[in-house]
């Protein structure tokens, strides 16, 4: 029975685009005015050269002192009542009360202004877009008509009669209408996608701060299971061929010291590896075996301590051309064999002989640890996970770091993981990791 582990067996099945939030009022009343006030730092200094202009014309105007006064007076007043009553809705763009009682309280101003002195209609190019940002679109247009006829209307009025010379008038005022409108349009559709870019922008910062959060979980998560594969291929196998050692050298202290005391010193060597490998762990270094050998010396010499501690025939041979190997291949081929040879250990029963071949070519790199054991049922025992036999049962190692943490070494660099055994045949691990796409990613970095 032979279990190919790949790196798309253990890919879930993909979950469907979540869909585009939807625009909350909240985010819109939050980030809406923040937009708004930039772009109503350029409509303020509109609004100001538009008032000064006006207030100029005014001064220059041929109407009597009082008259230009009052208009004067009628139009600063538009400044406060602006500023303290309609600055705030327009930048929220709200549609309430408070907008139809400033848009009245302006046109009267206006409507003032402009009957004390005509000079005062100049200040249609800032009423106008107040209105239009202000006011639902048809009640701004009325409200945007009435004002632009106003004038003619007080001319009108003042006369007493109706002039001809006031139909000339009337096609420069219409064109004011529709060049007023337009205006208003544009102003209110240049708001509008300021406010919409706004919202837009809201949803980035959240999709990106969920992106962050997301981002952390994971590698929390990763960090967390390559916290738990380094200890559970270091101390934990250590620590219990550690356990084995001194049992079996309790067991053999009397009728055999000398026996004793060899497997009494094994366990001290084992624990100084133990605790290099913790130092190496904790500063996250190359491990000692690798340190100034290679890749078949490293797996030779852990083949050599499996030899000594359960004096099983283990012959270590390799094949091809040896070369130098990328750091991360190189560790997890010997995390593999250290996690293979643990197995031997608690659970080839009967097992005499352990054959280790370390395999190069141009192209990859092969680990085969076999063994003359019991065997067990691959498929049925990989299937249950941590339960298996090979895979931490009835060893304290509940959480099934084993197997499974190997096989996810291999397929984080590309590699893949065989398992075949069958009951009285015996057990095969082979792992081959691929050369050229490491080698390359190792280049990049």
């Amino acid at each position: 029975m032979r279990i190919h582990t790949q790196e798309e067996d253990s890919r879930s099945p993909r979950s469907p685009r979540s869909p585009r939030p939807a625009r909350s009022p909240l985010a819109t009343a939050q980030y809406g005015p923040e937009s708004g006030s930039r772009w109503f730092g350029l409509w303020d200094g509109y609004f100001a050269i538009s008032y000064l202009v006006t207030v100029a014309l005014l001064f220059t105007s041929e109407e009597d002192q009082v008259h230009r006064a009052f208009a004067i007076g009628a139009l600063t007043l538009i400044v406060p009542w602006y500023a303290g009553v309609g600055r705030r809705p327009m930048i929220l763009r709200t549609k309430s009360r408070r907008n139809m009682v400033f848009c009245a309280g302006l046109f009267l101003l206006f409507a003032s202004s402009s009957t004390l002195d005509l000079g005062g209609s100049f200040a249609l190019f800032a009423v106008v877009p107040m209105l239009m940002m202000s006011l639902p679109m048809p009640s701004a247009i009325v409200l945007v008509v009435l004002a632009n006829l106003w004038p003619l209307i007080v001319v009108w009025l003042r006369g007493g009669q109706f002039d001809p010379h006031i139909m000339s008038v009337l096609p420069i005022s219409l064109l004011g209408i529709a060049l007023s409108v337009l205006l208003g349009l544009w102003i209110t559709r240049v708001v509008q996608q300021s406010a919409d870019r706004a919202v837009l922008i809201d949803e980035l910062r959240l999709s990106r701060e969920r992106e962050a959060r997301l981002s952390h979980q994971a590698g929390i998560s990763a960090e967390r299971e390559r916290l738990a594969r380094e200890i559970h291929d270091t101390l934990a196998q250590s620590l219990t061929s550690i356990i084995s050692l001194v049992q079996a050298a309790e067991s053999e202290v009397v009728a055999n010291p000398e026996r004793a005391r060899s497997r009494l010193g094994l366990a001290g060597r084992v624990a100084q590896d133990s605790l290099a490998e913790a130092r190496t762990f904790v500063s996250a270094l190359t491990p000692p075996a690798l340190r100034g050998s290679s890749l078949v010396q490293a797996v030779r010499r852990q083949a050599d301590l499996l030899m000594e501690e359960t004096e099983l025939t283990v012959r270590c041979t390799a094949r091809g051309a040896e070369q130098p190997l990328p750091t991360a291949v190189s560790v997890v081929l010997l995390r593999s064999a250290q996690e293979a040879f643990a197995n031997v250990r608690k659970h080839a029963r009967h097992a005499r002989r352990v054959e280790v071949l370390v395999a190069y070519a141009p192209d990859e790199v092969r680990l085969v640890v076999r063994d003359d054991g019991a065997g067990f049922e691959a498929d049925a025992v990989l299937a249950d996970g941590p339960q298996d036999g090979r895979d931490g049962r009835q060893d304290g190692g509940r959480n099934g770091y084993g197997l499974r943490g190997m096989r996810a070494r291999v397929e984080e660099i590309g590699g893949m993981a065989e398992v075949s055994s069958s009951p009285g045949t015996g057990t095969v691990i082979e792992v081959t990791v691929p050369l050229a796409p490491v080698v390359r990613e190792s280049a990049g970095e």
